[in-house]
């Protein structure tokens, strides 16, 4: 398998005021109130999760539950709330630790912190492969079948996964100050310390660098729940400028510099022997 590219690589950012700041004059002599800042080497690329199709897992003694060897810490009391509504409606065809996860509980604290129980090495709502509805999380598999985004039933840190949503507040000069919403690649980093000792992990790799769809339209919903519709829409319009740009005649984007993520470049030259 390709190795993985480094973390820091020289990246295109761009920042724009929230539309309906825009809008409603608020970007004049002031300045909008928000701004995006999103990656846009990242939201271009070829990445898509190859859970099922060659993924290893984080951790080499785990390869059956990919990213979930871990389970998921929820954001706050609504996170775990809305999960465990759905929780409740899972059964023994669509949950393979039903009996478990009735019996000794689903979730459990970590350093204080509440999230998903491990159990068996993986997430107890990971299912195996083996189970007769199949591999995956149970959340997800429960959403499909009900005909719902399967963003609507997972926490918040699984379905936002592989982007990465963080906030902060800048000063201008003048002393105004607007809040920096950035949107960018959850990284080795995102998963704090313990993320450089994982095994194998995909965002930065090669093997994952093959979709079909840049990042920013595989992940359009996703996109829309973090940021909202208006500013979805202007990021996808200079995404679609980007890609248009750098895409030449060929199967393959020009190599240009910045706007071609490491691993897109790795994943079209292919493993290394």
């Amino acid at each position: 398998m390709s190795a993985e590219t480094p973390l820091d690589s020289a990246r295109l950012w761009l920042e724009f005021p929230d539309p309906e700041d825009v809008e409603r004059g608020l970007d004049g002599e002031r300045g909008a109130d928000t701004v995006y800042r999103v990656d846009l080497t990242w939201l271009t690329s070829d990445y898509t999760c190859i859970f099922g199709n060659g993924c290893p897992g984080i951790y080499a003694d785990a390869p059956d539950v990919g990213c979930c060897a871990l389970g998921a810490h929820f954001t706050e009391k609504a996170d775990e709330k809305r999960v465990a509504k759905v929780v409740k409606r899972l059964t023994p065809e669509t949950w393979q630790f039903h009996a478990e996860g009735r019996a000794g509980g689903w979730t459990e604290l970590e350093d204080g912190a509440r999230k998903t129980r491990v159990h068996q090495g993986g997430c107890i709502l990971a299912n195996r492969p083996g189970f007769a509805a199949g591999a995956g999380c149970a959340l997800h598999l429960q959403a499909l079948r009900d005909g719902v985004d399967p963003l609507t039933y997972k926490p918040d840190v699984c379905w936002q996964l592989p982007l990465k949503r963080s906030y902060r507040t800048v000063t201008r000069g003048d002393g105004s100050t607007y809040l920096e919403v950035s949107i960018g690649e959850y990284d080795r980093r995102g998963w704090g310390e313990g993320g450089h000792d994982l095994d194998w992990y995909c965002t930065g790799n090669p093997a994952a660098h093959v979709g079909t769809r840049p990042v920013f339209r595989s992940c359009e919903n996703e996109l829309r729940e973090m940021i909202g519709d208006r500013p979805y829409e202007e990021l996808a319009r200079h995404c679609e400028a980007l890609v248009a740009r750098s895409r030449g005649g060929s199967a393959h984007r020009r190599l240009l510099p910045l706007t071609v993520h490491p691993a897109d470049r790795g994943a079209q030259r292919g493993p290394v022997a």
